[in-house]
């Protein structure tokens, strides 16, 4: 399938977020790429072009400065280039310490990131959608923004807000026929863990110790299918967990 239709992808320079431009340019979308990691972002965009002869536009900024997301959403408007599919990715989690251990830094870094980065590109990037009256919003959550582990504290708060963020842009769309769902997975090995634990990759690796997590992969296959729903069909919310996850509890093999 083709399409002149755009993606947009935050975070798109691994894990999650990579894994959805890959699942849609295999589906014939043109993207729209960006993250933190310019030189990442270069070498996927040669990638996809070079496999499935979309065009990939890419954009290095972090989503968590304001004037750097309205620069990039002015830079697309006087292209008059309009995502047709927003894929708020941008996400991370940093140290599992508790509330009266917290590092303010490591809170800030989460909660501009998770909530008000998300904010932002929506902010910027909704209007141009809601003008053309069409497109698909998926913001990435988690299962952290549903039910609590120990030492998650923060995070989770930035993951319920994104919870109910994906609530509310629903009930502000409701006049549009713009769809919006939130994809929240369990357990996925990601860069996630080595970004939690400061690269430290020996506490990284035991996260996913036992058992079968998810792939970025499985994600980006949920992504691909919501938005591929007709018209009339708006899927809210999905929830996914690995196999051998349960809510908050693992069973890893001896």
């Amino acid at each position: 399938m083709s399409t002149n239709k755009y993606v947009l992808v935050t975070g798109a320079s691994s894990g999650i977020g990579r894994a959805c431009a890959v699942a849609f340019a295999k589906e014939g979308y043109n993207l729209i790429i960006t993250a933190r990691r310019e030189e990442r972002l270069i070498a996927l965009k040669d990638e996809l072009e070079n496999a499935y002869n979309i065009i990939v536009l890419y954009y290095a900024f972090d989503v968590r400065d304001f004037e750097a997301v309205k620069d990039f959403a002015s830079k697309l408007e006087s292209s008059s280039i309009i995502p047709y599919i927003l894929i708020n990715n941008a996400g991370l989690a940093v140290s599992r310490n508790k509330i009266q251990e917290g590092i303010i830094e490591d809170w800030e870094r989460m909660i501009d990131t998770n909530v008000k980065g998300l904010l932002y590109v929506s902010r910027c990037i909704l209007p141009m959608m809601i003008e053309r009256n069409a497109g698909v919003v998926l913001n990435i959550g988690s299962t952290a923004g549903h039910i609590i582990y120990p030492g998650g504290n923060v995070y989770h708060a930035a993951k319920y807000a994104v919870k109910a963020l994906n609530e509310a842009m629903n009930l502000d769309l409701v006049d549009t026929d713009i769809k919006v769902c939130s994809i929240d997975p369990g357990a996925v090995e990601t860069e996630f863990s080595i970004v939690r634990f400061k690269g430290d990759e020996e506490n990284a690796k035991k996260v996913y110790e036992g058992y079968e997590p998810l792939k970025p992969a499985d994600i980006a296959d949920i992504a691909v299918f919501v938005a591929s729903r007709p018209a009339h069909v708006n899927i809210q919310n999905i929830i996914v967990y690995p196999t051998a996850q349960r809510s908050v509890y693992v069973h890893r093999k001896n």
